[in-house]
């Protein structure tokens, strides 16, 4: 792992952290001062991207522990597991939203509608859209579940913002109170479904989904290194910046063991050169047996 890269995510999260919690404390006290619940379901979101902040930086400090005796792979799978922890809490937060909608909409509550309500929503909002860009940006420069999976988290604020800024120009303009608690009731599915996709993605990299799909490119690199016959069962594990891989290859069955050694050391060196995201090779060695005319599958 490169030795710069957590303290350039933990510096990203802590400047994405305070503009969070911003963002946040000012949809949440005025939401309540105005006894607007979209506004205020939307400052909970926001303080749940504060949340998920923390989690991060506790999260990256694990994985950025060197490797050992009992983690020779390394620790970088902390940083997907403690990403799911946002999945969950956003999950969370959804399901709370949700019922407070719900309980409201029977109610008759009117909010306060007025300039200021307008400001801190379209000024959150452009807070929301440049650290959305940011984060995803550096998360995508630095191969970071975190900090990707946080800015999905922040996409979905922008979405929730949008919607309350939309009621609440309805409202003013006389539809009744009842569109709050509606717009309430979106914003929880908006962040039931930003949790649901960050849970997946986790999941899948500690599940072992392949991180690489489309082998043909490694399958062409290992050709490309002088005594190999074929190259085939290419499997690969891992996060995006962190593939391991193992391959089969063929190679003249009459070759020297220690030939053999320098082409298995080649394929991983070559590999590694040219896919950076590869950090582990496993080459396993086969004969390759000349075909026999009368039985093409010996």
């Amino acid at each position: 792992m490169d030795k710069k890269r957590p303290s350039d995510i933990r510096r990203i999260l802590l400047i994405i952290l305070f503009l969070n919690l911003a963002v946040a404390l000012a949809k949440i006290i005025y939401g309540l001062l105005s006894r607007c619940a979209s506004m205020s379901a939307d400052g909970f979101h926001s303080l749940s991207d504060s949340a998920s902040n923390i989690i991060g930086l506790i999260g990256i400090t694990l994985a950025s522990r060197p490797r050992d005796e009992d983690h020779p792979y390394g620790h970088q799978k902390y940083e997907t597991f403690f990403s799911l922890g946002i999945g969950a809490l956003l999950l969370f937060i959804a399901f709370n939203i949700f019922k407070g909608g719900l309980l409201r909409l029977s109610g008759n509550i009117v909010p306060r509608i007025d300039l200021i309500s307008f400001m801190i929503m379209t000024a959150t909002l452009g807070i929301n859209l440049w650290v959305m860009r940011y984060e995803y940006k550096r998360g995508s420069i630095l191969h970071s579940d975190i900090l990707v999976s946080d800015a999905t988290h922040t996409k979905a604020d922008i979405f929730t913002s949008l919607a309350v800024i939309i009621a609440l120009i309805v409202m003013k303009l006389g539809l009744p109170p009842a569109i709050d608690s509606i717009t309430t009731l979106a914003i929880s599915l908006f962040i039931a479904y930003a949790g649901y996709n960050i849970l997946k993605q986790g999941s899948d990299i500690l599940c072992d989904t392949s991180p690489i799909m489309d082998t043909k490119k490694i399958t062409d690199i290992v050709l490309g290194v002088k005594g190999v016959k074929t190259c085939h069962k290419v499997r690969s594990r891992g996060r995006p910046d962190d593939v391991h891989i193992d391959l089969h290859v063929q190679v003249n069955p009459h070759m020297h063991i220690e030939e053999a050694h320098k082409i298995s050391y080649a394929i991983e060196k070559t590999v590694k050169e040219q896919l950076p995201e590869i950090t582990d090779v496993v080459v396993h060695l086969e004969p390759k047996e000349k075909t026999n005319p009368r039985n093409p599958s010996t």
